[in-house]
């Protein structure tokens, strides 16, 4: 594993690891959700189901969240952690082990990344792995109101939205009403006609973050090759062993029938 040290547009740090195996049959890149890191288990089974199928994997932290890379959690949006992915892409396209068509995965925040990429250059994107994708800023406002309303009016009229990381406990995390607004101009259904390589959706039984009607929505309008997994019991972020196998399983067998 060798690990990576570049600037984004922003002139703030990107930290990744690449890992090549002996005989590399493709590339991938991989990217965690909002407040996740590229060391989070669930990102981990995700690299280790494509090198363990001879994938390049390109495996990053994103600005601005709780990772090794530079930036502040409350100046995250939704458009400079895709713009991150693209810097990432156009870095790798000047390396020796670049190579299209490539695949994608990304969970939540990086799985709206992922696909939104794949809207916008559908010819270098060979297929697409998201596990639970933001699919529109308008969902992710329904969602809030759904789960708690109260707690959604107090972080509006407060500004600030507070909370303790699950992956990483006792860090602290400050979010801005302004990241709900930013969210609001971005939805990946008018374009989602451009999705014509293979898609997997992995979403866990349980997910309130990222529920099953709205990925059920995505999946639905995808025109090309698709299908959804359904962990049982699983929420929004896979933990447990035995949810972090299924995304691994999962994902190896689908490796092997594209």
């Amino acid at each position: 594993m060798e690990k990576f040290f570049i600037k984004n547009r922003y002139g703030l740090e990107i930290v990744g690891d690449i890992l090549i195996p002996k005989n590399p049959i493709g590339l991938a890149f991989v990217l965690h959700g909002l407040g996740g890191f590229r060391a989070q288990p669930c990102m981990q089974a995700i690299v280790e189901g494509f090198f363990e199928n001879d994938y390049t994997v390109v495996n990053f932290d994103a600005t601005n969240s709780i990772g090794e890379s530079g930036g502040k959690y409350e100046d995250a949006t939704m458009q400079k952690h895709y713009e991150d992915l693209i810097d990432v892409i156009t870095w790798a396209k000047t390396q020796s082990w670049y190579k299209e068509p490539f695949m994608l995965a990304g969970l939540s925040l990086g799985g709206y990344a992922i696909v939104r990429y794949a809207e916008d250059h559908p010819k270098e994107v060979k297929a697409l792995f998201p596990n639970a994708p933001v699919v529109s800023g308008k969902f992710s406002f329904e969602t809030h109101d759904k789960r708690d309303i109260e707690e959604n009016e107090k972080w509006k009229k407060t500004g600030w939205k507070e909370k303790i990381s699950a992956s990483k406990p006792g860090v602290k995390m400050y979010l801005p009403w302004s990241h709900m607004e930013e969210r609001l101009k971005h939805d990946l259904m008018p374009n989602v006609s451009k999705l014509t390589m293979p898609v997997l959706i992995v979403v866990g039984e349980n997910d309130t973050s990222c529920p099953l009607d709205q990925q059920k929505i995505l999946l639905d309008a995808i025109p090309g090759p698709k299908e959804m997994i359904i962990v049982p019991g699983a929420p929004h972020t896979f933990k447990a062993p035995e949810h972090l196998e299924i995304l691994k399983t999962v994902l190896s067998n689908w490796l092997k029938k594209i």
